[in-house]
């Protein structure tokens, strides 16, 4: 038998409406907030992650399923979903669009990493983009969409709020920060030596408890930005407070990619344990330059839907009940079955959802199968309702019985609804 791959899940009947839930409450939050869908290729050149998510990230390094194709391209399965719409963004002119551009996906991304509760190789991701704006207004926009979602699947969890600052502020507190770590450089895992070179910043996101536990005493970004991101933080927050939206300001978030600047921001539940972020975010004003493009201000979020789904069955939330046929015909024998057949097509045609027989099954059978799929209603058609014309209609959840002419099924039921 071929099994599915490692890392990557099937998505059964019984549980796809869930997903579902999830998708319409996605959809339901970007149409109010007047946010467009995008929707870009499930692959893209390889270079574009490398210079936009960063070379010194785990995932460039270490999880891209990356391949070189027949005409010898070097190709990646995209691993997040923010670089491809920056590059959209830049191919296709939006700069000159109105802006601000605000837009949202929904899409399967791929990493190549140890899969645990949450966390798969193939994951999907619910992202929205917002191009154009440097204010303030922005950062708090794109976090309250992310807190607006959340509400909607029934789920608590606590914003944490940080500032990275910008090229100005950085560069001092890259410095403060290699002052730190120099000393202890040695008791460091062999990334975190590579990054002190490169990147320092990304020292604070290391895995690795020793490096952990040493970066906890690290400098603090916030004690070194300069006036202009102090300002905007500033202006965040009170944003944020106007809108009755909590936070805790945490100066060890830094996001794991390097195209972040200034505003970052995670929500964070503990009822999926170790992996307790289920939505985070933050600006990236440089990277639509940093690909070639027009200098444009960004900001932005994404969610993993699987980790959503699994904190909501962990914490009890509420789905939507699985959808049910509205009503099951059941056909004696074969006149009767072809009536059957055409009584739901007109159904379906009329918006009510109808099932009837495909198996060739005994009615005993069929009515067994019709309590199965938990319609609501059950009709069987014989001779006499065939000469009749006429059915009883059975309501299952209380057993009783309505007698109706063929043509009035359809507005019976739509008034039962």
């Amino acid at each position: 038998m071929i099994s599915v791959p490692k890392g990557t899940k099937d998505v059964l009947p019984s549980q796809a409406y869930k997903w579902q839930f999830i998708e319409n409450c996605a959809r339901d939050t970007a149409r109010r907030f007047n946010i467009s869908e995008v929707r870009t290729p499930l692959f893209e050149h390889t270079e574009l992650f490398a210079r936009g998510v960063g070379d010194t990230t785990d995932i460039v390094n270490k999880e891209m399923y990356t391949f070189t194709d027949k005409g010898g391209r070097s190709v990646t399965l995209k691993p997040e979903g923010t670089s491809g719409v920056a590059r959209m963004f830049i191919e296709n002119g939006l700069s000159s669009s109105p802006l601000p551009m605000k837009s949202f996906y929904i899409t399967p991304c791929y990493r190549y990493e140890r899969p645990q509760a949450g966390r798969l190789r193939e994951f999907h991701q619910f992202g929205v983009e917002i191009y154009g704006s440097a204010a303030p207004e922005a950062d708090a926009e794109a976090i309250f969409a992310a807190s607006d979602f959340l509400k909607k699947l029934g789920i608590a969890a606590q914003l944490r709020l940080n500032s990275i600052g910008c090229g100005t502020c950085r560069a001092e507190y890259n410095a403060a920060l290699k002052d730190y770590f120099r000393p202890r450089l040695d008791e460091m895992c062999p990334v975190c030596r590579e990054r002190f070179q490169k990147n320092p910043l990304r020292m604070l996101d290391c895995k690795e408890e020793t490096c952990r536990a040493i970066a906890a005493g690290a400098p603090k970004i916030t004690e070194h930005l300069c006036p202009d991101c102090a300002g905007h933080f500033s202006n965040v927050k009170g944003l944020l407070d106007a809108a009755g939206i909590n936070y805790v300001v945490d100066a060890n978030i830094v996001r794991g990619l390097d195209y972040y600047t200034r505003t970052v921001f995670e929500f964070v539940s503990s009822a999926i344990g170790a992996q307790g972020t289920v939505c985070a975010g933050g600006r990236y004003d440089g990277l639509i330059a940093q690909l070639g493009g027009p200098s444009t201000p960004a900001v932005g979020f994404a969610a993993g839907l699987e980790r959503l789904l699994l904190l909501m069955e962990n914490t009890g939330a509420e789905f939507p009940a699985a959808p049910v046929p509205d009503i099951y015909i059941a056909g004696m024998d074969g006149a009767s079955r072809a009536k059957a057949f055409a009584l739901a097509a007109g159904l379906r045609e009329e918006g009510v959802a109808a099932e009837c027989d495909l198996m060739g099954r005994s009615v005993k059978a069929q009515l067994k199968y019709a309590d199965k799929t938990g319609a609501r209603y059950v009709a069987v058609i014989g001779e006499s309702e065939l000469a009749e014309g006429a059915v009883n209609l059975k309501k299952m959840s209380d057993g009783s019985a309505t007698k109706l002419a063929f043509g009035e099924i359809c507005n019976f039921i739509k008034g039962e609804n």
